[in-house]
């Protein structure tokens, strides 16, 4: 009786372990999830390469720095061979050796610093207010049809307008001010990057949106978790030509709108130079602004791009 009484009052007990051993615990829905994550994941690292070996470092020069390092040369030979025939005469044609003292006669003057940051703080604040505005205008005409067909060819018309037909307007509106300039950076990077978010939005599944909404990521949840990761590499295009558009934009007007009230920038100085009749250093500049214009891609936009791939198991990022 006793032992009937006791199996009654255990009722859900289930069988004993051997002895020796340790039972094991029921697994629950978010073990099972776990582990259906783990293996997802698993297979993803597998397929696409998520964790790759890192390259030698012989290896990642001999890929990266030589064929620059090989394309600098090769013009730079090309230069000089134009140089020494005579195609054209020393102070309209000088050679890459007169160029390298211009530009090192304005390194030991102390002003090409100074002059480089006038211009980059500037892109860079005209930029980061391009950004601000362009993105969330860009996704008001992607999700809004009538207001796309009012605006979007509107955005493609300013995105093909050269930046430097604004420079006579905005001088005259602002008068040789900085909002001179940073109108014309605006005018020119805004439709850039608002297209390029367009562009990203078009390109998400309509499956991704259909499941964040059923997940619950509804209205700037949505956008933010949903809409803007999966269009992050179209926008991140534009991002990449709204810069390369703000810093045409602003040599533009840099050049046009000079005033010593202004300060020195490099539109400015590449001005002078033409004042001067400096040619030496009028190709300087050229350079110097084609180096800020590579280092920027370089150091900010590749090091993106190349993240947003290598989350998407689109590049394997080896090197």
């Amino acid at each position: 009786m006793a032992s009937a009484d006791a199996s009654r009052a255990r009722p859900d007990d289930g069988p004993r372990a051997a002895p020796g051993t340790h039972p094991h615990p029921r697994p629950d829905a978010e073990g099972a999830d776990d582990g259906l994550r783990g293996l997802e994941a698993g297979l993803d690292a597998l397929e696409t390469g998520t964790a790759p070996r890192r390259a030698p470092l012989g290896r990642v020069l001999l890929r990266r720095v030589v064929p620059p390092l090989t394309s600098i040369a090769l013009v730079l030979l090309v230069w000089q061979a134009v140089y020494a025939a005579d195609v054209k005469p020393d102070y309209m044609l000088p050679g890459p050796l007169d160029v390298g003292r211009a530009l090192a006669d304005q390194w030991y003057e102390g002003t090409i610093l100074d002059v480089v940051w006038t211009s980059l703080s500037r892109g860079a604040l005209g930029f980061a207010v391009a950004l601000a505005i362009g993105t969330p205008l860009g996704l008001f005409v992607a999700r809004v049809p009538f207001v796309r067909a009012a605006v979007g060819p509107l955005l493609s018309g300013l995105q093909s307008l050269p930046s430097v037909a604004w420079v006579p307007a905005a001088i005259i509106w602002f008068g040789l001010t900085d909002t001179t300039i940073y109108a014309v950076i605006l005018l020119g990077a805004v439709p850039s990057i608002a297209n390029g978010l367009i562009a990203g939005v078009d390109q998400v599944p309509p499956l991704f949106l259909r499941a964040g909404h059923t997940l619950g990521a509804t209205g700037l949840r949505g956008v933010r978790h949903v809409l803007l990761p999966a269009a992050l590499p179209g926008y991140l295009a534009g991002l990449k030509q709204g810069w390369a558009f703000a810093w045409r934009s602003l040599m533009a007007a840099e050049l046009i709108a000079s005033s010593p009230d202004l300060g020195v920038g490099l539109g400015q100085l590449l001005e002078n130079a033409r004042a001067y009749q400096d040619m030496p250093l009028i190709l300087a500049t050229i350079l110097v602004i084609l180096a800020v214009g590579i280092g920027i891609e370089l150091l900010v936009f590749a090091p993106l791009e190349r993240r947003v791939l290598r989350g998407r198991g689109l590049s394997r990022g080896k090197g």
